[in-house]
């Protein structure tokens, strides 16, 4: 049985309606539509929203949906955001436009990277710190992915583009036989 499933979500501050498998959200950030599979029934009881399951063969699907729902809420509400820095010398980004950034990352060319218009990306004045900002976490995640493959960290000077939280673990470098 699903113990993800059973954790109730909190919904306040949150205008939701549920219609039949359909739950209707609404927040400061965004708003959307969440389709339950059938099987699964939602209840709202004081502030919370229960996900509960009745069919044996919808528990693997129980705990996902509550997950992705929960997931969706607090992003209609609060947000999601990541922390990218970029480490080296010269290597730095500027803002092209309004849904446009441009990396200088030691290659012998520029790279343009467009992002989705539902996505804010801050920069600091050196540009080398990032805040990417969105209502969906699996977009987000997925942007900040997208620009750490432009010049992914290298062990051996640490240059490179990374999240904030990630620790990249460095390698010594050759020595001299002696």
């Amino acid at each position: 049985m699903s113990k993800i499933g059973r954790k109730p979500i909190d919904i306040s501050g949150i205008q939701v309606d549920i219609e039949g498998q359909e739950i209707r959200y609404k927040g400061s950030k965004s708003s959307g539509v969440h389709t339950l599979p059938d099987g699964l029934q939602a209840e709202k009881n004081d502030n919370k929203l229960y996900i509960t399951c009745d069919d044996k063969k919808k528990y693997a699907q129980w705990g996902l949906h509550r997950a992705l729902l929960a997931n969706e809420i607090k992003g209609a509400s609060q947000g999601f955001e990541q922390k990218i820095t970029i480490i080296g010398l010269g290597y730095k980004a500027q803002s092209k436009g309004s849904n446009m950034v441009e990396f200088s990352l030691g290659y012998s060319h520029k790279i343009a990277f467009e992002y989705p218009k539902e996505i804010t990306i801050e920069m600091d004045k050196s540009g080398q710190n990032l805040l990417i900002k969105g209502s969906d976490k699996g977009q987000v995640g997925h942007v900040a992915a997208m620009i750490r493959s432009l010049r992914p960290p290298e062990p051996y000077k640490g240059t490179g583009v990374k999240r904030a939280e990630e620790v990249i673990l460095r390698k010594a470098g050759k020595t001299k036989a002696g």
